[in-house]
Formats: C-alpha cells, structure tokens, sequence
C-alpha cells in the first residue's frame, strides 16, 4: 500500500491527471531506516516490427508501481525472506515528465544528505555518479579531506 499525505494511493485514478511518476520514501519501521527513489507510472517498451512490416512498434504499459518496494539490494532481499510486512511505502511529490521526475528524486536525495548517514539510509550513491564510499572514510559519515 503507498500512501500520500497519510491517504491511500492504490489506482492510476488516485494520481493527479498529469503525473508521470513520483519521488518515494520506503520506510523499514523495525529500524526507521529509509530509502528514496523514484518510480514511472507508465513504462514505454519498443518492440520489434510485426512480419512484413519495417516500423518498430511503441507500447505503453502500466508499471509495477503497485508492488514495488524499490532497487536497494538490501530492501530487495528483506522482501523476497517475508518481511514485506515491516515497510512503510510513501510517495513524497509526483512529477510531470522524466526530466522533472529525475529533478526531484536528485534533489531529495542531496536535502536529505542520504550519503552523510547510513544508519539513517539505505541509498550509498545518487545518480549512479556520487557513491557513498568516494566521499566517507568509515560508515560512521566522516567526511574525506
């Protein structure tokens, strides 16, 4: 169940009509450690052309948004052991299109500091290009010189 505001979104019908996807908080609430991310709503899939034809051929689909409970390897193994029970899911702001989804989930993520505390999340880099262990000496967040 995700929720936002402190009420239940379960259908595409909830989201506000122009929203691609939304910046999510994945809480662990035995620990209170957190994890944020994104998620599309829609996914786009190209797929090869039908016989006879040369045109490639474009699907949208709904996403798993509905199930999803994010990429860390860590929440992704807790899942798959049955504690699926012990996560809170909230969406923390939609976003109108890739580029602003990717906005928010960056800008989240540098607010929060989500390097700068491990034990307070799950996130050890952002964007794929700043990493946890480039800038902290130890887990406890002492910062490099």
């Amino acid at each position: 169940m995700w929720f936002y505001e402190g009420k239940e979104v379960s259908e595409l019908s909830d989201f506000p009509t122009d929203t691609f996807g939304f910046v999510y908080r994945i809480i662990h609430t035995p620990t209170q450690k957190e994890y944020i991310g994104k998620k599309q709503l829609i996914s786009n899939r190209t797929l090869p052309p039908l016989k006879g034809s040369k045109r490639k051929r474009k699907i949208q689909k709904e996403s798993d948004w509905k199930s999803y409970y994010g990429s860390h390897t860590m929440i992704k193994q807790m899942i798959k052991e049955g504690k699926i029970n012990e996560f809170r899911r909230e969406i923390i702001q939609f976003a109108t299109s890739k580029k602003h989804l990717t906005y928010l989930e960056t800008r989240y993520l540098f607010y929060y500091r989500v390097l700068e505390f491990p034990d307070l999340f799950y996130n050890d880099n952002i964007l794929n290009r700043f990493f946890r262990t480039d800038f902290f000496k130890s887990k406890k967040g002492i910062i490099e010189n």
